[in-house]
């Protein structure tokens, strides 16, 4: 059993704790922004006041929140796991945050003596829920393998990619990949739809086929049924597109595709979307058109 320190337990980061709790380990939580839930406490977490206090008593400290910027906060904060840590503790970013910002993160820690992964997570509240997270990490090999176990109660598919900020690269390759698959199969939807076809039969036929995937699987449903309640919100893959616009102009690359989607995120988020799930794009394409594919 390890001693866990676990911040951020909002749609994934709660799911994403209880599996630990259900593995064996002992979680402490930190007060310091929202109440811990009464289900983590009910089970036998500690709530403590604040992040230092959460990484003075745990072995691994797990940080799950939104954004790089809170990232910055809970680590380097007055009360912050920067103030708790030493050696032979192992901080983890599970967050989708910036790969640079993450490796001045990393080398801020390391100067403490403890060791940095960032290890952020493919797979939504549905991953989350089930432990068959996909669990991208950036670190040296040995703090890897101490953490394996962890990873193993939350995931399944978990590669170490490289270095620290390797796995938050991976990342948002990930949700470029995701972005462009889900505008895919919604140009297709509302293409058919609009031309007299049924979209759900049109996606029954396409299962069977080469266009088949998971996107069109899952997400394909939610655009023919209309149900956009996250799942993944809008707001945070925004975000996560930002991330790799911004990483492309500091690199020197054109990627079209990836700004055409932000796009039309943008503008289901002037529908008032931003906390639609990340299916809802199609809305948006919907918008543009002046058609919908529901009947309703």
């Amino acid at each position: 059993m390890a001693k866990i320190g676990f911040i951020g337990t909002g749609i994934m980061g709660l799911p994403m704790a209880q599996n630990l709790q259900k593995a064996g380990h002992q979680l402490f939580l930190s007060s310091h922004h929202d109440k811990a839930p009464a289900a983590l406490v009910e089970a036998g977490a500690v709530a403590l006041a604040n992040p230092k206090e959460v990484a003075q008593e745990a072995e691994f400290i797990i940080v799950m929140v939104p954004d790089t910027p809170q990232v910055e906060d809970v680590l380097f904060r007055q009360d912050g796991i920067a103030e708790g840590v030493g050696p032979n503790k192992v901080v983890i970013d599970m967050s989708s945050i910036s790969p640079t910002a993450t490796k001045a993160f990393a080398e801020k820690i390391k100067a403490t003596g403890a060791q940095y992964l960032d290890a952020p997570v493919s797979g939504g509240e549905v991953g989350a829920k089930a432990a068959t997270l996909s669990i991208m990490v950036g670190g040296c090999p040995n703090t890897f393998e101490r953490a394996l176990p962890l990873f193993q109660a939350m995931g399944k598919n978990i590669t170490r990619v490289g270095g620290n900020g390797d796995g938050q690269t991976a990342k948002v390759a990930n949700q470029i990949i995701v972005a462009l698959n889900i505008q895919a199969v919604a140009e297709a939807l509302l293409f058919a739809a609009r031309n007299g076809a049924d979209p759900s039969k049109v996606r029954e036929a396409l299962m069977g086929g080469f266009a088949s995937s998971r996107i069109l699987e899952v997400h394909g449903e939610r655009m023919v049924k209309g149900t956009f309640d996250p799942g993944f919100r809008i707001s945070l893959h925004q975000k996560d597109l930002n991330l790799a616009l911004a990483g492309a102009r500091e690199l020197g690359l054109n990627l079209p595709n990836t700004a055409n989607a932000q796009q039309v995120f943008s503008t289901c988020a002037a529908l008032g979307g931003s906390n639609w799930d990340h299916s809802g794009l199609i809305k948006g394409l919907e918008h543009m058109a002046n058609f919908s594919i529901r009947k309703d």
